[in-house]
């Protein structure tokens, strides 16, 4: 008989629901455990680092208490004038944070890193979004709409957010969501972890 071979539990190191229902895309099995790291920002980082640290720090941290599993980690910073934009946490920020983007670029440093414990592979897809020139009765009616106040930049770009947009380009469509999809599968595949395969056995 054939040896039968078994792949790795998935463990996506998050508690955001916009990832997994992100994750869920790809139609692996997967578990979700909260990293719980302190994410406070070091003197003088750069945004992109920033990201890319913290991304590995969660996968890390819970690879630690979950060994034999392969977990996904992942942190966006939005910054503007490479200043990096934190969540708003309320209506009054954000409509600082929106009025602060009208008609200008951001960027969105959506990073990931997979391990297993012991290998561990990283990369950063960076989304370049213009926003309209937005007036306070758009920015107020957006935010009664969505209260975005969870959101790096205060808007869902997946949601009515993308109303708020003039442009948006990226390597990967779904990165600014939070999750780069079309990375993910790719180091998802190095660790045995082939969304296609898996579907293809499942048919």
């Amino acid at each position: 008989m054939p040896a039968v071979t078994t792949q790795p539990a998935l463990i996506l190191a998050s508690s955001s629901r916009y990832r997994r229902e992100m994750l869920a895309r790809l139609r692996l099995p997967f578990s979700a455990v909260s990293p719980d790291i302190d994410e406070t920002p070091r003197p003088g980082e750069a945004p992109a680092d920033l990201a890319l640290r913290l991304s590995e720090e969660k996968a890390r941290a819970v690879a630690a208490r979950h060994p034999d599993c392969v977990v996904i980690g992942s942190d966006q910073v939005a910054t503007v004038d490479g200043q990096p934009l934190g969540k708003p946490g309320g209506f009054e920020r954000a409509v600082e944070q929106l009025t602060l983007l009208s008609g200008r670029e951001v960027q969105f440093h959506s990073a990931l890193a997979v391990t297993d414990g012991s290998r561990t592979e990283r990369t950063d897809i960076v989304t370049y979004c213009r926003f309209r020139v937005l007036t306070p009765a758009a920015i107020e009616a957006y935010l009664h709409a969505e209260q975005p106040y969870d959101t790096a930049g205060s808007a869902k770009a997946e949601s009515l957010g993308i109303a708020l947009m003039e442009s948006m380009q990226s390597s990967d469509p779904t990165a600014i969501i939070g999750l780069p999809l079309i990375a993910l599968t790719r180091m998802l595949t190095s660790f045995g972890l082939d969304p296609l395969r898996h579907a293809g056995a499942q048919a």
